[in-house]
């Protein structure tokens, strides 16, 4: 794991990399600029800071390799997270689960941690685009070291039946991952992708809360008193059959 996270770090110096990067925080700072509560984590990627907007007094970011050359971060198994059940408002998943090798632990692992009604926010690459194209025919996968790319509708049955509600889902990447200049923001492809060719879009985010369902006791229905009329029991249906 370490040789494929330092082959995406020096990937992501060169200008396809800078340009996926800029993306990738303008959703971040969208997303989490309106999640409130305590405790956030991020989990991996620690190029991006995805928590930079969000104004929880506490954010954590989590590696899972020692190799990565950077300060404050907690290095621990994803599929094991120190922390207590029901403890943290916010997670966010930067490519985790198409970069480590258990992406079902890693997910169950963040329902256990996530509290009721706290949010999660994943980023993925779409199989079905141009970057799903090129990671597929990539020696090595593309970006560095991808393992896979899981796709949103395996995504949303996956967090469906984590009890997961899905509350926002957006596309964006909308350039060819070709070239050796990164391309403008502006862009033809990127003005005209989220209206005339949105299928085409080689990223997603997927923002979705944990839902806890609780079970409301219902009082049994007793067996009601035959009424009794003149003195008599009034007969019932089925004593008159």
């Amino acid at each position: 794991m370490s040789g494929q996270i330092i082959g995406l770090h020096d990937w992501f110096e060169t200008p396809p990399g800078r340009y996926l990067l800029a993306w990738e925080q303008a959703q971040f700072d969208q997303a989490v600029s309106d999640v409130f509560g305590y405790h956030a984590l991020q989990l991996g990627l620690a190029e991006v800071e995805a928590l930079r907007t969000n104004r929880m007094p506490h954010r954590w970011l989590a590696l899972s390799d020692p190799a990565m050359p950077v300060r404050s971060a907690l290095v621990t198994d994803f599929s094991a997270l120190p922390f207590p059940a029901n403890s943290l408002d916010l997670v966010v998943l930067p490519h985790t689960l198409e970069y480590e090798p258990e992406p079902h632990e890693i997910l169950r692992e963040v329902g256990r941690i996530l509290s009721a009604e706290g949010h999660l926010i994943v980023l993925g690459f779409r199989p079905l685009s141009s970057w799903g194209l090129r990671h597929l025919f990539a020696k090595d996968g593309f970006p560095p070291g991808l393992e896979r790319m899981i796709g949103e509708g395996r995504l949303r049955d996956w967090l469906k039946l984590l009890g997961f509600e899905i509350v926002d889902a957006r596309r964006y990447l909308f350039t060819l991952p070709v070239g050796s200049s990164a391309p403008s923001s502006q862009s033809f492809f990127e003005r005209a992708g989220q209206h005339v060719w949105p299928l085409f879009a080689g990223g997603y985010l997927m923002k979705a809360r944990k839902r806890v369902y609780t079970l409301t006791p219902v009082r049994p229905r007793w067996r009601l008193r035959p009424k009794v009329v003149g003195g008599l029991i009034e007969p019932t249906t089925r004593g008159s059959g």
